[in-house]
């Protein structure tokens, strides 16, 4: 599969509404997925746009194959910005479960392939600005939603 040609991919898209304040709309596609809690994306954001703000409850590996990929990383227990860097194609990052943060598409969006792994089945947790948890993001919901399109 060659992850640069889209033919093929089922890709579902994400955008925000009124809780949110700030411009949501990626898309994902699911490449694999194995009853051991291992789980490869692809996931494409738009130009200055930006996913949910989570935290990744999972192992995880990603890599930019196109665009540039902008994060802010939160503070779990302030709320504080930690930091704030721009990843370029080709930047590899591996990250333990408790990442806090936010992503957003540069100028030309993002592309980015991640690996995760969940023992436990939960992949991430989408916030409110406060830190509440939202929503959960789990193999489950995956795996059904494979079936019903099936």
């Amino acid at each position: 599969m060659n992850l640069l040609n889209f033919a093929g991919l089922k890709w579902r898209r994400f955008t925000g509404d009124e809780r949110f304040d700030y411009p949501i709309d990626y898309s994902a596609a699911l490449l694999s997925l194995r009853e051991d809690g291992h789980i490869d994306l692809l996931y494409k954001w738009e130009p200055h746009c930006y996913c949910h703000f989570h935290r990744h409850t999972a192992h995880t590996t990603s890599v930019v194959l196109a665009g540039s990929l902008h994060v802010t990383t939160i503070d779990p227990d302030t709320g504080a910005e930690i930091d704030r860097y721009v990843r370029e194609v080709g930047d590899y990052a591996a990250k333990e479960p408790g990442d806090v943060h936010m992503e957003c598409g540069g100028d030309e969006g993002a592309l980015v392939l991640f690996s995760l792994y969940a023992p436990d089945g939960v992949l991430s947790e989408a916030l409110a600005a406060d830190g509440r948890v939202i929503l959960r993001s789990d193999l489950a919901d995956i795996v059904e939603r494979r079936k019903a399109r099936a």
